[in-house]
């Protein structure tokens, strides 16, 4: 794989904490026409997409495995996951290595757009679609002038118990 970008360590903030709260920084990706945001201090790294080590009887969105400095992390698929058709890999596909409970896991995405920081006022609540579309994983809609960023929980979909990856994060 060939390392695009190291996220900065994370900042302790400490007392300013509170004030900064209601801000939610995050890296926004792309899978086919639709825009994501996951937040920021869960991202270690950002990869370019390099073969993986397929897994014998894994689901299909996990690709498979790579070793990442020693660390054998699981791959998947974010296209595949989230049923959005059928995946190319070029150039521009990045790898997002998360460190979710101690746990690293690289999803694959079509690009990383970006770093924005979004007020309270810009998330708004996902809106309820019952049995047609598991709303779970989403922590709301991000607007930000005419984009409209969709927001997702990647600690709850990482320790669903369809996907299994890592532990439940409290």
């Amino acid at each position: 794989m060939t390392e695009i970008m190291t996220a900065p360590p994370q900042n302790h903030r400490g007392a300013a904490a509170s004030a900064v709260s209601s801000r939610l920084e995050v890296v926004t990706f792309t899978l086919g026409q639709e825009e994501y945001g996951i937040d920021i201090q869960k991202v270690q790294e950002l990869r370019g997409y390099d073969a993986v080590t397929r897994i014998a009887n894994a689901p299909e969105y996990i690709k498979g495995v790579v070793n990442l400095r020693g660390i054998i992390v699981p791959i998947i698929d974010m296209r595949i996951k989230f049923q959005l058709g059928a995946p190319t890999y070029d150039q521009f596909t990045v790898v997002i290595v998360l460190n979710i409970g101690g746990r690293v896991v690289g999803m694959v995405v079509d690009s990383v757009s970006d770093v924005i920081t979004l007020s309270a006022e810009q998330i708004k609540p996902a809106p309820e679609m019952g049995a047609v579309l598991d709303t779970d994983y989403l922590i709301g809609l991000g607007t930000l002038d005419e984009r409209m960023l969709i927001l997702v929980d990647i600690d709850k979909l990482m320790s669903s118990d369809e996907m299994g990856l890592i532990e439940k994060v409290i």
